[in-house]
């Protein structure tokens, strides 16, 4: 059995509807499966929801609701983000699903029986909204508490622990030894610092069930829930075992999962992720799986945030940017287009309407929009449709950006990847200008030219078809139809020149990319 290609987002906390930096998510990890798909692996996708936590409980008392009813309808709506999104994820976790609770429950037992877990007292200070203890080290100069952090109140409670100093040494070994572990690289450093300038505190994993009872209860001591983090990490291998991956299950010593299914996904190849959420992915999701006996995931992919008009976003006054009403008036590839071509991963970006607007222009229509469409109208206005004899002119250009293409996706830049397939759009529309084919068709003698010109312009637009299907899925499979070809542009073995054979009869050529006032 092959292991398969595991790419994973992080679940996102149902606290609200969806928007611009988990669209911008989600997209990047569809086109690094859909990539590796064209490149003959087989892939598993997960994405899914995080569902427990007080801020849930608290928002479903607000709503009248119940935790599971309130939880329900807001999955519903994020289900249909993803379908509105086209992601080509293999699974949908949520955290509520008894698959998932089992298996956690399976995971603590184990870690309690082997000794990594304590309980104590715990007096301090709380921040409800981001379900997390604060200590003094968390004030500001002036004795307060950022208010990011909302209420923030006193407590004294029992709570178990899961010791983690033991293991701050390996982790910095661990780090500095697997560079690409952590990237872009700047992220690593940012955690080999966390570890080296602070002592590693055991991280609590429990709330009392008396203050917060919607969560997983403890399984050997029913008066706590879990940690909803401790909770939603575990997601990247519950999904795994309820797949009936035998190393998984083996670690859970658990005898959940589905086992007339067998499919090897750990470890997962890429956990792609924001970097707020850094310090829990590559500090205690790491220890954890290494108390569980278990590898290490090979990547953690950390993009960054998005702004609007250099502005954070915000709800509250009214700087956002709809995803959905994007699509709805510009087209699924469009918006694809914007955030992979305008942000590449790591740093934080900046949404413009005037951006999009200008990158809509001049990229899709007037570039690729217009390549295509003056290419294969002249098709069929002067050979009826036929594809002439091959001609290798452009095979070249076109075999550089198919190379370049492979070994940028093969690294995630796919922003880099993307810059180079449109070089080889600029290079045919510069051909069309350079060879004037609306000329030489009015002279005779120049039937033969016509001929060479005519095939390279229709088979770039099929090698572009093919190099495009990762990040503009539906833009390629219409080149595809426009070229009356029925097979799937999603190998990129078809980016070989020379495939479109001589005699064959294209489909009718329309915009991809309608002009619009802007």
């Amino acid at each position: 059995m092959i292991k398969r290609f595991y790419i994973t987002t992080a679940i996102d906390y149902v606290n609200g509807q969806p928007h611009l930096g988990h669209a911008y998510e989600k997209i990047v990890a569809d086109v690094i499966a859909r990539a590796h798909r064209s490149l003959g692996q087989e892939v598993f996708f997960l994405t899914g929801l995080d569902e427990h936590g007080q801020k849930v409980q608290q928002a479903a008392l607000a709503d009248k609701k119940t935790p599971q009813e309130y939880c329900d309808a807001l999955a519903a709506d994020w289900l249909a983000f993803a379908k509105k999104l086209e992601l080509t994820n293999d699974d949908f976790v949520r955290t509520t699903q008894p698959r998932h609770k089992e298996f956690v429950q399976a995971i603590l037992s184990k870690l309690n029986d082997a000794g990594h877990f304590y309980k104590a007292s715990y007096k301090g200070f709380y921040s409800a909204r981001e379900e997390t203890f604060l200590t003094d080290k968390d004030r500001r100069p002036d004795g307060t508490f950022d208010p990011s952090y909302g209420e923030v109140v006193e407590l004294l409670e029992d709570n178990y622990y899961f010791k983690l100093g033991a293991q701050q040494q390996w982790l910095i070994h661990y780090l500095e030894a697997n560079p690409s572990f952590v990237q872009p690289d700047y992220r690593r450093n940012e955690v080999l610092g966390f570890l080296k300038n602070n002592t590693l505190e055991d991280l609590c994993i429990s709330r009392p069930a008396a203050r917060l009872n919607w969560g997983i209860p403890l399984p050997f001591d029913p008066n706590f829930v879990t940690y909803v983090w401790f909770d939603a990490l575990v997601n990247y291998i519950s999904i795994p075992a309820a797949h009936g991956d035998k190393m998984v299950l083996a670690a859970a010593k658990s005898e959940i999962g589905n086992r007339k299914s067998e499919i090897e996904l750990w470890p997962a190849d890429i956990h792609v992720i924001g970097k707020d959420i850094l310090k829990f992915h590559a500090v205690y999701w790491p220890i954890m799986l290494k108390t569980m006996g278990l590898p290490l995931p090979k990547q953690i992919l950390v993009h960054g945030w998005w702004q609007k008009d250099g502005a954070k976003i915000s709800k509250s006054t009214g700087n956002i940017v709809e995803p959905i009403a994007v699509i709805d008036e510009w087209g699924l590839d469009a918006f694809r287009f914007y955030v992979l071509r305008e942000l590449d991963i790591g740093p934080d970006g900046n949404w413009t309407d005037a951006g999009f607007k200008s990158r809509y222009q001049a990229e899709l229509a007037n570039g690729l929009g217009n390549l295509v469409n003056r290419s294969l109208s002249m098709l069929k206005r002067y050979r009826n449709g036929i594809v002439p004899t091959p001609s290798n002119e452009l095979s070249a250009d076109a075999a550089k950006a198919a190379d370049e293409t492979r070994a940028l996706l093969k690294q995630n830049q796919l922003q880099a990847a993307l810059q180079s397939i449109w070089g080889l759009v600029t290079r045919a529309n510069q051909y069309v200008d350079q060879t004037a084919p609306f000329k030489l068709a009015k002279d005779p003698s120049q039937e033969k030219r016509l001929d060479e010109v005519l095939y390279n312009l229709a088979e770039t637009c099929r090698v572009l078809a093919v190099l495009l299907r990762p990040f503009l899925p539906g833009t390629s499979l219409k080149i595809y139809a426009q070229l009356g070809l029925n097979e799937s542009p999603d190998k990129f073995s078809e980016a070989t020149w020379g495939k479109l054979k001589s005699g064959h009869v294209i489909g009718e050529p329309a915009p991809l990319f309608p002009r619009k006032d802007v």
